[in-house]
């Protein structure tokens, strides 16, 4: 098998076994056992312009900062050599951080050589597999293996362990405005709201379910279900707009609201027939409505 045959083969199976592979580990040529440990001046290691996670929490980092102030850097961090005391880092950009905020000058690194799309389907692997990224950063990872790396669904979901099925619903979070995306990578909702929004045709409908989601703590079961009847069209029974307006049924509105203290739609057309739909924001809330009703 040739050199690039062996490192596309080790490639498949994930990092550990690129590394594991002795024509890629630098120390090997120093006469140090593969997969042994160097240490390395923290000013001479700079970023990886391929790292995919780019938010840092400044709690996380000062949490694992006081930790390793106590037992030091557990994991090696992995770089590459870029040339006479300079190193470009493939995975452990937190580590870095932490251990720079630790007051530490030097750190333990695994050393090895790499080109750039090699050290780019590593970072990403390696990032997507052990780092705890949000839904967002792992799509955006799936998506630059793919069109950086040139690779397929399903050549993709064999690097990562994960079906194809699995790697498109990642992929479609990237087709969601801009809002919700933030909303993912700031826990304001789960992958599986967005999951529901995603089949949702209209932008302005995916921003206002959102927002209905945040604001009325919506479950992900309650979300499909909305969902599923504004497809089917049956939520338009629910839609206040249209509503035949009638000042009385405004006024028995207002009132459910106020004796609730609860938000309160009504649906009322010319036949006289409609819907009350009262809005809550946990199931606690919902006792509590429940307990109101004679």
């Amino acid at each position: 098998m040739s050199s690039m045959a062996k490192k596309k083969a080790a490639l498949g199976r994930g990092l550990s076994a690129l590394l594991e592979n002795a024509e890629t580990d630098i120390t090997s040529r120093e006469i140090r056992p593969v997969g042994s440990v160097s240490q390395v001046l923290l000013n001479e290691v700079e970023a990886n312009p391929f790292q995919p996670r780019v938010d840092f929490g400044i709690a996380e980092l000062e949490e694992l900062a006081s930790s390793i102030r106590v037992h030091g850097v557990i994991q090696p961090i992995t770089v590459r050599k870029m040339g006479y005391d300079k190193y470009q880092l493939i995975s452990g950009e937190r580590r870095t951080r932490a251990a720079i905020l630790a007051g530490l000058t030097k750190i333990p690194a695994y050393i090895r050589v790499a080109n750039d799309q090699e050290m780019l389907e590593m970072a990403l692997i390696e990032n997507i597999q052990r780092a705890d990224l949000n839904a967002i950063e792992v799509a955006m990872s799936y998506k630059r293996l793919l069109d950086e790396c040139s690779l397929k669904q399903e050549e993709l979901g064999e690097r990562v362990g994960k079906d194809r099925t699995t790697v498109n619903n990642y992929l479609r979070l990237l087709k969601l405005p801009v809002e919700i995306q933030s909303g993912i990578k700031e826990a304001k909702i789960s992958m599986g709201h967005a999951r529901a929004m995603i089949n949702m045709d209209d932008m302005a409908e995916q921003l206002g379910l959102y927002n209905q989601i945040i604001e009325e703590n919506l479950s992900v079961r309650a979300v499909e279900t909305l969902v599923k009847e504004k497809k089917s069209g049956q939520r338009e029974n629910f839609d206040i707009k249209g509503t035949d307006w009638n000042p009385d049924v405004d006024r028995i509105c207002e009132a459910f609201g106020k004796k609730l203290s609860a938000s309160v739609h009504m649906k009322h057309n010319h036949n006289g027939r409609g819907k009350v739909i009262i809005s809550y924001r946990n199931l606690e809330d919902l006792e509590r409505i429940l307990a109101l009703i004679p």
